[in-house]
């Protein structure tokens, strides 16, 4: 199993060519020979792959914008040979989909075409969920719907937190999506007091091991599954976010050598 950084975590430091150079070594040289692109500014394709492989970096999947996967699609699978990237993500179900049965049924027809494409093409879909899959229309989950009404061609990448804000079992959905998974994405969850909820206490991000997320039964799914990449990500962190990847990443390393997927 190859561990890795969801670079999304370090996403103001990736704002223009230059960050991402500095970000990308300073990553590398942190231990990480695996990375998820997200939230990158615009640099040209052919020096990004360049550097990538210049690092030996590890691509293991992306996340892009529905109009790029929509309307540019020939392109971005080109970048993906460039970077040596065989897996191209979403990082969510766009917001003129959400809040029906209808809208997911639609972007599922539409998607189940995308992921058919891409795997023409050699490629891998993955599908990035949060917590709002989980809404219930005519009794079934958003997420079941895309989990039984999807093409073979339409992976995921189950993501821990929003599974368990979601009120479900993480290691269960995980199992559910095998073997449709490539990347899943650790991510932990603490209670903390917030004046600005209702009730001055709820979720938020923390650094992976330091939570309340059963994230052994994670991994224990993920090894029983097949999934072959665990990437570190946090949306929102408290201390400098590179020190909050090294925190997790050491945490992580422990998580996957204790269930016997990884010697360190």
């Amino acid at each position: 199993m190859k561990l890795g950084a969801q670079l999304y975590t370090v996403r103001q430091f990736t704002r223009t060519p230059e960050d991402i150079e500095k970000t990308l070594r300073k990553i590398k040289a942190m231990g990480f020979d695996v990375i998820q692109i997200s939230g990158f500014g615009p640099m040209d394709p052919h020096k990004l792959g360049d550097l990538i492989h210049e690092l030996e970096l590890d691509v293991c999947i992306t996340h892009n914008s529905y109009e790029r996967l929509t309307k540019d699609l020939d392109n971005l699978i080109e970048e993906h040979r460039l970077m040596g990237c065989d897996a191209i993500g979403i990082g969510s179900m766009p917001n003129q989909f959400r809040g029906s049965k209808e809208g997911a049924q639609a972007f599922i027809k539409e998607f189940n075409e995308i992921a058919k494409k891409i795997a023409d093409a050699g490629m891998k879909f993955g599908y990035h969920n949060h917590d709002f899959e989980f809404e219930r229309f005519d009794g079934r989950l958003v997420m079941d719907m895309l989990l039984e009404d999807t093409v073979p061609e339409f992976g995921f990448i189950l993501d821990t937190y929003w599974l368990q804000a979601g009120g479900v079992s993480p290691e269960d959905y995980i199992r559910r999506a095998s073997p449709r998974m490539k990347v899943c994405h650790f991510k932990d969850m603490k209670i903390v007091k917030n004046e600005a909820l209702p009730r001055k206490i709820g979720p938020t991000f923390t650094e992976v091991g330091t939570g309340n997320l059963n994230l052994a039964a994670c991994m224990k799914a993920c090894i029983e599954s097949g999934v072959s990449h665990i990437v570190i990500e946090q949306d929102i962190c408290e201390i400098d976010p590179f020190e909050s990847l090294g925190i997790s990443y050491a945490n992580l390393k422990k998580l996957a050598a204790d269930a016997g997927a990884l010697e360190v």
